[in-house]
């Protein structure tokens, strides 16, 4: 595999040549695997098709912190190994579905971050390539939805040639210094 450096010299052509290789590539890799699996930035979402008529009760599905297996009694199993990052254990099931399909939902411990593979023996996909699906405001929590609106702000701010909140704040900062401390000459006062 060629360094982000060497990706870095190629023309536009060459680079949209490699980027559509690369996908071919992780397409078949991703087709092989005997399950389909999505994610989002706080969770996992694997469909495995298991024969149809299979009940919950003919399967063995074991979900650990950092290991997963699916298979089926007496057989081979479908799935075995360790998960390519840790999950909250309290908040992933699985369910069978039609009698054909078993779902598995992994909640992620790190809700920031892609996984490259489910299990890590299989194939990585390049997680730089991700488009997010948009999503609400309200649908964030508090922290990383205040982060998101100060970072909204800021470039708002920034488009029309204003200061930006950390510049304001210094700006607040500064007038309160000036106005504790008046019999000092603030005339030439420069914030950077």
């Amino acid at each position: 595999m060629s360094s982000d450096n060497d990706y870095d010299k190629l023309t536009k052509e060459e680079r949209e040549a490699r980027d559509k290789a690369d996908r071919e590539r992780e397409a078949a890799e991703q087709a092989a695997l005997p399950y389909k699996w999505k994610q989002e930035l706080g969770e996992v979402d694997i469909t495995v098709p298991v024969p149809k008529g299979t009940r919950a009760r003919d399967l063995v599905v074991v979900i650990q912190k950092k290991k997963l297996s699916v298979g089926l009694k007496g057989q081979e199993k479908i799935m075995d190994g360790e998960l390519c990052k840790e999950i909250k254990l309290e908040d992933s099931t699985w369910t069978l579905e039609d009698q054909q399909f078993l779902l598995i939902h992994l909640e992620k411990l790190n809700k920031q971050q892609w996984w490259d593979n489910i299990l890590t023996h299989h194939p990585k996909i390049d997680t730089r390539k991700i488009q997010p699906e948009n999503s609400k405001l309200s649908d964030l929590d508090g922290e990383t939805r205040g982060m998101v609106e100060k970072m909204m702000f800021d470039n708002q701010q920034k488009q029309m040639g204003k200061p930006t909140s950390d510049e304001l704040k210094k700006m607040e900062a500064l007038k309160k210094f000036q106005a504790a401390h008046p019999e000092l000459d603030f005339s030439n006062a420069k914030i950077s």
